[in-house]
Parts: structure tokens; sequence; C-alpha cells
């Protein structure tokens, strides 16, 4: 029997894709493409891949590359907008970007920035930059994170998105054994669907090809 969906718990699951390494499923009540939790690596593996990221803050490439999340996301905010950058990793830099802005920014990573007391309070905006892609669980992990948005507020999320099987099987981004769950345009059409509830409006905005802002209208 398949596993239920991470994200929509959907158990309508078919065989997406299969390469040396994994297999890849995919929902068909949100097209979320993920990895079975029995092939994700062990905590330890995990945190080896991590460390080995070299992303600094006076890197200017690194910074242009955050820059297609900041951009859109930043026009939107109102000024002395509370933020929080969750998953920062080990060279925090959008958040630096934020606060050089004159945004006040709370960090939290399970592995870099582990204090989860930032966790229960609310905020205007909560990025996830190249971490969406990461999360085990992704429906109750951003549900979590929604319900600390204050209306008004915003999420940003940046990663990249499937787009068909043909693409798929020549993907880099499938490589790297530390993404475990796949997002197409219709998984965020979901999400907005699902959050817009209780007077509450999500609002999606497909702002680049890996970049989505999702707006919660009271």
């Amino acid at each position: 029997m398949n596993p239920p969906c991470p994200l929509c718990h959907g158990t309508n699951i078919k065989p997406y894709h299969r390469d040396k390494v994994r297999d890849y499923m995919c929902c068909a009540s949100c097209d979320l493409v993920f990895v079975p939790s029995h092939q994700h690596l062990s905590a330890d593996d995990e945190k080896a891949q991590y460390d080995q990221h070299d992303n600094r803050p006076d890197d200017p490439g690194y910074r242009r590359f955050l820059g297609r999340l900041f951009t859109p996301l930043e026009e939107r905010l109102a000024p002395g907008a509370q933020g929080l950058d969750f998953g920062c990793g080990p060279g925090p830099t959008l958040s630096l970007m934020f606060e050089e802005a004159g945004f006040a920014m709370a960090l939290y990573d399970p592995w870099y920035a582990p204090d989860k007391s930032v966790l229960s309070i609310t905020y205007d905006f909560i990025t996830l930059s190249e971490v969406a892609e990461h999360l085990a669980t992704p429906g109750p992990e951003l549900d979590a994170l929604w319900q600390m948005i204050r209306p008004g507020g915003w999420l940003g999320i940046m990663t990249k998105r499937v787009r068909d099987k043909e693409a798929f099987r020549g993907w880099h981004y499938i490589n790297d054994p530390t993404h475990i769950c796949f997002f197409a345009d219709t998984s965020f059409d979901w999400l907005a669907a699902h959050w817009t509830t209780g007077g509450v409006s999500a609002n999606l905005i497909f702002a680049g090809p890996d970049v989505v802002l999702i707006g919660k209208v009271a």
C-alpha cells in the first residue's frame, strides 16, 4: 500500500519516477511529488549534507539569487513589519537583507538556530528559501507556519516547481538527497484553497518560476 500524501493526506498515490537511488510518488489530489519516508536520509546524514553548504552573506551572487524572493516580498511589506526566516541555514543571509531594509527578523533552523521560542509568536511575514523541498511532513509544518502569520501578512516560499514527467527525469533538483518533496503549481493552488476558510482568504501569487507568495487576507 502506498503512503498517504505528506501535504494533503490524500490516498490516491501513483508512482511518478524512479532512479537508481529513490522512488518518487505523486498525489492525484494536490500533485505533490514526494520520496517515501523509508528512503529519507538519517538525521545525521542529512545534517552532514547541510554542513557542506557554503552560503555567505558577503557573496553577491548568493544575494542576487535570494533577491528573487526578497524583492517581490519586500515590495508588499509595510514599514516596520516583523519577519521570521524559517530554515535559515548555517549562513543566514535573507534575514540580513530584510534587516538592512529596516525589518526586524527572527531566525529558526532545526540544525543551526534551534530556539523554538520564536515559533510561539506571530509575524507579518515568514520566509522559506530553499526549505520547502526538505520538509518531511509539509502539510502540518506549513499549516503551523500559516497560523503564525498575522492578518495582512505573507508567506514567501522559494522552491523549484515540478513541470512534467519528462522534465522531472532529467531535473538536477532531484539529485540532492535532502530534497524529498516537490511542489507543482497545483500543489500551491491546493494550499491556497485549503487555507481559505473561516473568513480568511489565501491570496496566491506566482512571483517567479521558483517563488510563491501567499497573503493572508482577513
